[in-house]
């Protein structure tokens, strides 16, 4: 695991990573630190109650200083930061884990005011994870390239039922960095840029080639070797000047208000699957599975309700897309039972209604048990995105030969796509979606942004309208970009 103190304040040495290990001036004792600390980074943080924010959808968004975002906004609310106290990357099939560990180890020695005591508030990190342990045609774990990554931001503004607030996060010992309420002015408001002209091209795999792919993975399942597998395309975009992450998610927050806007180290989207919620000893999950295109989008003409409804009634009916859903749910249900003392699986899912496409949804809810039945302690909302990780809705089943089968033919690096993203509080508390709809900033030429989509594949499946699918699944980064497919 790396570990890197913050660096993104204007002006400000870029910091330095070590491996393992932290160095820094300790700070004189304090009456403020808890007796007996082990060693280690320690966060001062702030947390007071704010009265100016509009409401509005994109009310977070807009208080972005520059494109370094940090975001996890819904109808207006959530939270978005900026700034690096702290950043963590972990490494392989452990990188939960060790993400995990870390966390916890910070909380050991943070001292936290939290005026507002609301989930968001206080101390959180941002999250981004890989959704594979390894690159794709090499069982080798890259050295190099991390996995996972959890960003403690130095300056959060949040907002949760009408009520908002700022955070401030400094690191003892960095002289870097201002402090406390000279943190909110240390960040000069930069314009939001246009991309300009949008250029899309095929990715790994060629829109032309990628149905061979999917009749594939059909025969595959003809074969009795796996029931599903969900196989992933991308798509390349090159802008004319470099892409402000505000401005994907402005677009993304008005337009797909529904979904979960994020923006974590590159990766930026608005999915509408939430992975994990867990709120005061409740969790929540939402499915997603079975999907069918609308003949409309954001800035298109509104099409009869009755369409709609046609639509919605079709996807219903699916035996093929029920099939696809009742897997996905069927996992979730499965990951979650070990940490709940009792859930709710509803039996039948409804259709969830998306600008751009309908899904077959379920919620599937729970009571947390007090403890976990690995560790002993009560599971952080991230401990409960790696044991759901990765799910029917974005792998197969069985996950081993779906996994399998992905890297084998897919002939894509997902890298964080498809992978879980959002935050942690203090409280381990916090809420984690999979990284769907979806693209990812080159993080050297901010030019480019890799854009993904991916489908459930049974044997039912047409390798055809499988493509239709995806280009539907790529219409809300094509919308945030301002490109045209």
């Amino acid at each position: 695991m790396i570990v890197s103190p913050a660096g993104r304040t204007p002006g400000a040495p870029t910091g330095f990573s070590v491996s393992g290990t932290w160095v820094t001036d300790a700070p004189p004792p304090s009456d403020d630190l808890p007796p007996g600390a082990p060693g280690g980074p320690q966060l001062v943080v702030r947390t007071v109650a704010v009265d100016d924010l509009p409401d509005t959808p994109t009310a977070l968004v807009d208080r972005l200083p520059d494109t370094n975002a940090l975001a996890w906004v819904r109808h207006g609310d959530g939270l978005v930061g900026w700034g690096e106290a702290l950043r963590f990357e972990t490494f392989g099939p452990g990188r939960f884990a060790d993400a995990d560990d870390a966390w916890r180890r910070v909380l050991d020695r943070a001292v936290v005011h939290d005026d507002v005591r609301l989930p968001g508030s206080g101390l959180v990190a941002f999250g981004s994870f890989a959704f594979d342990d390894v690159t794709p045609g090499d069982e080798s774990e890259d050295p190099a390239r991390a996995s996972g990554v959890l960003i403690v931001p130095r300056v959060v503004v949040g907002r949760k039922g009408g009520r908002a607030w700022t955070t401030t996060i400094s690191l003892v010992g960095d002289r870097s960095a201002p402090v406390g309420e000279e943190l909110l002015s240390a960040y000069p408001h930069q314009p939001v840029t246009d991309p300009g002209k949008v250029v899309l091209a095929d990715g790994a795999v060629g829109a032309a080639d990628w149905p061979a792919v999917v009749a594939e993975g059909v025969a595959r399942i003809q074969t009795g070797e796996l029931e599903k597998v969900v196989l992933a395309r991308d798509v390349v975009a090159t802008a004319e000047h470099p892409v402000d992450t505000r401005h994907l998610l402005g677009r993304l927050a008005s337009a797909y208000d529904a979904c979960w806007a994020f923006s974590v180290d590159g990766m930026v989207g608005a999915t509408p699957e939430l992975l994990v919620r867990s709120e005061k000893g409740l969790v929540a999950s939402r499915v997603l599975a079975g999907t069918i295109s609308r003949e409309h989008g954001p800035g298109s003409p509104a099409v009869p309700a009755d369409a709609d409804l046609l639509h919605a009634a079709k996807l219903a009916r699916s035996s093929k897309d029920l099939e696809e859903h009742e897997f996905a749910v069927r996992s979730v249900a499965a990951a979650l039972e070990p940490f709940c003392s009792s859930m709710n699986v509803p039996e039948a899912p409804f259709v969830l209604h998306l600008p751009n496409v309908m899904h077959l949804a379920t919620d599937v809810t729970g009571v947390l048990t007090d403890q976990s039945p690995a560790s002993g302690l009560r599971p952080s909302s991230l401990s409960l995105a790696a044991a759901l990780h990765p799910s029917a809705a974005v792998c197969g089943t069985p996950t081993t030969a779906a996994r399998s089968l992905i890297r084998e033919i897919e002939g894509l690096d997902r890298a964080r796509y498809a992978g879980p993203v959002g935050w942690v509080g203090a409280d381990g508390d916090g809420e984690w979606g999979i990284a769907l709809r979806s693209a990812e900033i080159s993080p050297t030429d901010q030019h480019h942004i890799r854009l993904f989509a991916g489908c459930g594949i049974v044997a039912a499946s047409d390798p055809q309208a499988e493509l239709a699918e995806s280009e539907a699944k790529l219409e809300p980064m094509r919308y945030a970009l301002g490109a045209t497919s």
